[in-house]
């Protein structure tokens, strides 16, 4: 099942989602979150973006990765994550948004990533990560906690994109995927 995704502007996208009961089958949702997540060209989902309050998100970071780069891509589902640390030289990334179509900003993050997650199978996992999965994750995880890419730019940068903000929560903006507007 392909979901559409949430625009911008849906309370939704601004809390902090629910931890899911063990032991729950979600593996036909993670299959429905890795489809619709393809289908819009995405990296990474996370289930308050296609309107459910859980903690669950998907990425596909080899998507990011060209031929060459040291770095291996990971495809994978994490459910429940606790972010334990952050930590390494940090880097600035430019970062878009499934629920911020057409919005782009540089955001700057640390490299690397302790997580603690169970995956679609409820075994628990401790996992280091790096590079562009890390930030991929950091993103993602960050969608649990109700925090937005948008919401670490400053002044300026914050003002510049708030016409557009307000575009995408009214629907005025061209997407080849289904979204869901506020209202």
């Amino acid at each position: 099942m392909i979901y559409p995704i949430v625009a911008y502007g849906n309370p939704i996208l601004k809390k902090e989602s629910e931890e899911i009961r063990e032991g729950e089958d979600v593996k036909g949702l993670i299959k429905d979150m890795f489809e619709t997540m393809g289908l819009a060209n995405g990296v990474g989902l996370a289930a308050p973006q296609i309107n459910k309050g859980i903690r669950l998100f998907v990425i596909d970071s080899s998507l990011m990765l060209e031929d060459g780069d040291e770095e291996k891509g990971v495809r994978k589902a994490f459910i429940n994550p606790i972010l334990l640390d952050e930590y390494g030289e940090k880097f600035e990334f430019e970062e878009g948004c499934l629920s911020i179509p057409d919005v782009r900003a540089e955001i700057t993050r640390p490299e690397k990533l302790t997580l603690e997650y169970f995956d679609e199978n409820w075994n628990l996992k401790e996992e280091e990560f790096s590079g562009l999965t890390a930030r991929v994750i950091q993103h993602e995880y960050d969608h649990l906690e109700g925090i937005l890419f948008i919401d670490y730019l400053k002044g300026l940068k914050k003002r510049m994109v708030k016409g557009k903000l307000l575009d995408i929560s009214k629907g005025k903006v061209p997407t080849d995927y289904r979204m869901v507007y506020p209202g």
